[in-house]
């Protein structure tokens, strides 16, 4: 084949110039804090699916910041901070998310949005409130699943996004015939479901009027994500890429039917925002000292007593996105090895160390005990993991306050003979290791 003389696009080339930062866990690992500590070495930081059911939350100079749909990096100034194709955006939401940032100081004029990335439209909240109103109280019975959703309408748009003849696209909010169009036709559909419980989900003309409004606002950082993307590598340009949710989340890899509706691993980033797996040479799996989950689903080392308690005090473990508290356990490496080698990680992040100080002793799940058999690989059938017992392998705890630890030789030798095994178990090493919320608290290695 013979490109034509007004070809103008970048060089293929397979050099890697990208890192990927992404959940090994149930997410809430920590990955705001990791992308904003490896913002420095990058020009543009990516996310590449979910929506705002994700949240990320950053401490600088002490001061807090919670991030939703928007990359992490956008608290690092002069960085590009992209929302990908593979990203449903809440359009109002994302309008509050940027005038808080701004009514705070931070710069958001790096911020770009994808015209190709799917929008979640007030009805689609509104069927995530119903099926789990429909099917609420039944979680005893693994026959009928509660997902347990933050009601944020992400499961309705990514499922609207497939069915494909009435999904609006950022694009469409400034095509306002295409925009009505798709809305009054995706109107006629649900309006047997959700006219009696919420009509004003259902009304056309003021969702086309709310809509629009907000893609006038949003029109300045509208753009197609994806030669922009293409155009930055080529100009050797370095990209991170944030994932939203957690690999135990995946739609494919996760411990289904009790996942999101994205692709969360680093598997993601291809159709998530048109930039092939090639040039991804780095891939960084975060995951916390300990485990947690929110929401419904197995989660083989929950704690339900004073020790899960206290860990979830210790680490303030309470959703950014919903204020739900977080379900806590002891360290399950079954499951962080299962997904290290989905991803690929290349390294460890280990996040929220410091929470562990204290315990006389901490607990670390080897292997699980299933239909009277032992075994060290993770399944990712909801049903099935239900039924796993966790084997665990004792550590001996550290009394000391670890927050103002700087270098790994600060750490006490209990503390390093744990994060010793984490690294051998996973086969994966250590680079980071975290002992607090702000960027400060950090070992490097």
């Amino acid at each position: 084949m013979t490109l034509s003389p007004q070809h103008t696009g970048p060089t293929p080339t397979r050099t890697a110039s990208a890192t990927a930062v992404v959940g090994l866990q149930w997410g809430d690992e920590g990955k705001g804090k990791v992308v904003d500590l490896l913002a420095a070495g990058h020009d543009a930081v990516v996310r590449y699916n979910g929506g705002a059911n994700a949240g990320h939350t950053v401490v600088v100079d002490g001061e807090r910041f919670a991030l939703h749909l928007i990359p992490s990096g956008i608290l690092y100034p002069g960085k590009t901070a992209v929302i990908g194709n593979g990203v449903v955006v809440d359009p109002e939401a994302l309008v509050r998310e940027i005038d808080s940032l701004n009514e705070r100081g931070i710069d958001t004029s790096g911020l770009v949005l994808s015209s190709r990335a799917h929008v979640v439209m007030p009805y689609h909240k509104a069927e995530d409130e119903l099926r789990e109103s429909v099917t609420a109280g039944t979680r005893a019975d693994p026959a009928r699943v509660v997902i347990g959703t933050t009601k944020r309408g992400i499961g309705p748009c990514y499922a609207e996004k497939s069915q494909r003849s009435t999904a609006v696209r950022v694009a469409d909010l400034l095509r306002r015939d295409t925009l009505r169009e798709r809305v009054e036709a995706a109107c006629r559909w649900k309006r047997h479901l959700l006219a009696d419980r919420a009509p004003e989900a259902v009304d056309a003309d003021a969702i086309v009027e709310r809509m629009s409004a907000c893609g006038e606002r949003l029109a300045p950082i509208v753009r197609d994500t994806t030669w922009l993307l293409h155009d930055l590598l080529a100009e050797g340009k370095r990209l991170l890429f944030e994932g939203g949710n957690a690999t135990l989340l995946d739609v494919d890899h996760g411990t289904y039917p009790f996942v999101t509706s994205s692709s969360a691993s680093a598997l993601g980033i291809g159709p998530g925002t048109g930039v092939p797996p090639q040039r991804i040479g780095r891939v960084v799996g975060i995951m916390k000292a300990y485990s947690t989950r929110v929401g419904a689903g197995p989660m083989p080392t929950e704690l339900l007593d004073e020790t899960g308690d206290r860990i979830r005090e210790r680490g303030r473990e309470y959703g950014t996105t919903t204020g739900r508290p977080r379900r806590c356990g002891w360290l399950d490496l079954v499951a962080v090895r299962y997904a290290a080698a989905i991803n690929g990680a290349t390294e460890l992040a280990v996040m929220l160390f410091d929470v562990l100080a204290g315990f006389d002793s901490l607990g670390v799940c080897t292997a699980y005990e299933m239909g009277g058999e032992r075994t060290d690989r993770f399944t990712p059938d909801g049903v099935a993991l239900a039924h796993a017992r966790p084997v665990y392998q004792r550590f001996e705890g550290f009394k000391e306050d670890i927050g103002s630890a700087r270098r790994l030789a600060d750490l006490p030798a209990p503390a390093r003979k744990y994060l010793d095994f984490v690294a051998e178990y996973v086969r994966v090493p250590i680079s980071i290791v975290s002992l607090g919320p702000d960027r400060a608290q950090t070992i490097v290695l």
